[in-house]
């Protein structure tokens, strides 16, 4: 499944899904759900207003990591195109790792090393970003127990 929804401090999170809280499946007609990103302009009062999207993911994130004084990765925080993307940047995963490493009481390097082992790097070596598989991260993280 794509999609996936993570918001529990023992894991990473994903970015944020057009299909949150479900994962993607295909698209519902009576539900509403499917592939897309929000199509909202850059200012949109949905996305960048004080009750809009940004802003919930923010505060989102600080209540689970209060101690995280770090500037916030941007993919953490907007969807991607698709909405469905399961990837987040490296950036990203580092700005969670102490928070899960401390929930799940792991040593950061431990937590650290398994983001590393599931970074892909850039497609065909010259494409895209390196990315981590969030969904595969987590469930990595679940065989640690």
């Amino acid at each position: 499944l794509i999609g996936q929804f993570f918001d529990d401090p023992r894991y990473f999170w994903s970015r944020p899904s057009a299909t949150a809280p479900a994962p993607y499946t295909a698209f519902n007609a009576d539900t509403g759900t499917g592939s897309s990103g929000s199509n909202y302009g850059p200012l949109n009062e949905a996305l960048i207003g004080p009750q809009g999207s940004v802003q919930t993911r923010i505060n989102a994130l600080h209540a689970a990591d209060p101690v995280n004084t770090a500037p916030i990765p941007v993919d953490l925080v907007t969807a991607s195109a698709s909405g469905l993307d399961p990837h987040i940047s490296p950036a990203a995963a580092e700005y969670q790792a102490v928070r899960v490493a401390r929930t799940r009481n792991l040593d950061i390097a431990q937590v650290r090393q398994l983001v590393a082992a599931h970074t892909e790097g850039r497609t065909l070596g010259i494409l895209g970003e390196p990315r981590v598989n969030v969904l595969q991260l987590n469930l990595a993280l679940d065989q640690l127990r």
